[in-house]
């Protein structure tokens, strides 16, 4: 017996044809159309034991459960979920959807790609599993909306399968270790990522060896990022800019971080994070101590450590 996992738009798994075919009796389960595949209602299901398929939108329906009960093989394609996404987002931004959403474009949708990512790097720094998932859920949320404009763009029109179709041959291209066989430029991650860059500048034909670098990234980040793209340019460190004012003084810190395998932006979120829950320790020992506003004093008798 086999479960066939299928999405509300039905696409059968390959990996499931040969159980299909040589099934006695099909059956359709919640979310199927019984017509697309010969089948039979769920609501007709018996235990024979001979071969018997189930396809369902639910792998927790009842007869769904009692078949992996029996030990049944369980088929599905990993991102049948994003089907779905694709389709409520195209239902939301359709006639009839949501007005706001109707509402939005490109560039009002900036903030909250910006807010989306800040919070899934919070959850990253806070090993909290669940906000993971769902911030995750947010910024690919964000990625499916863009796309969804784009379709209704008349000079330029793309969609979501353009996207997808752009990633996929950028990661093939980009690992021809992994799709062409061996690669002798790459032995370790370290090669790797100079591979990959030398392939991206070969692609996008870049001229300078900052191309391509996104100035409106956060200024540390901006300045490591920098750093590393000229220093495998073969650029000299004694060339990066001196002086003793404060921009050129963290600009020379991030780099040099950089340049010695640190993350200057994520060492420098830390730092604040620390910093932040160290204020509100304080904070909240002065209140418990009857405190309700602090003097310098203070604030040295209730920082923590």
């Amino acid at each position: 017996m086999t479960v066939v996992v299928v999405g509300s738009t039905p696409v059968v798994p390959a990996a499931a044809l040969p159980a299909l075919r040589s099934a006695a009796v099909v059956y359709a389960g919640e979310g199927v159309d019984a017509a697309l595949f010969d089948a039979r209602p769920v609501t007709e299901w018996v235990h024979t034991g001979e071969p018997a398929v189930l396809v369902t939108t639910n792998p927790a329906e009842p007869v769904a459960l009692a078949m992996m009960g029996w030990g049944s093989d369980v088929i599905r394609v990993p991102g049948l979920a994003l089907l779905d996404a694709a389709a409520v987002m195209d239902r939301l931004r359709s006639p009839g959807g949501c007005p706001w959403d109707a509402e939005q474009d490109h560039k009002s949708l900036r903030q909250y790609l910006v807010e989306e990512t800040y919070e899934l790097l919070e959850a990253i720094e806070d090993g909290d599993r669940a906000a993971l998932r769902e911030e995750l859920g947010d910024v690919l949320l964000q990625v499916l909306f863009h796309a969804r404009i784009a379709v209704e763009d008349v000079e330029h029109p793309f969609d979501i399968d353009d996207v997808a179709g752009d990633l996929v041959t950028k990661l093939v291209g980009r690992h021809p270790h992994v799709f062409e066989g061996n690669d002798p430029a790459v032995h370790d991650a370290t090669s790797q990522q100079h591979r990959w860059e030398e392939l991206k500048q070969v692609e996008k034909q870049r001229e300078s060896s900052v191309d391509g670098v996104a100035t409106g990234q956060p200024a540390v980040a901006l300045a490591g990022k920098l750093a590393q793209r000229v220093a495998r340019a073969g650029f000299p460190v004694d060339l990066l800019p001196e002086g003793d004012d404060t921009g050129t003084t963290l600009f020379a810190v991030a780099a040099l971080a950089k340049l010695a395998g640190e993350d200057p932006e994520t060492e420098l979120r830390a730092v604040a994070r620390r910093f932040e829950a160290n204020v509100r320790a304080a904070e909240r020992s002065a209140r418990a101590a009857g405190a309700t506003t602090l003097s310098a004093a203070d604030w040295r008798a209730h920082w923590p450590g």
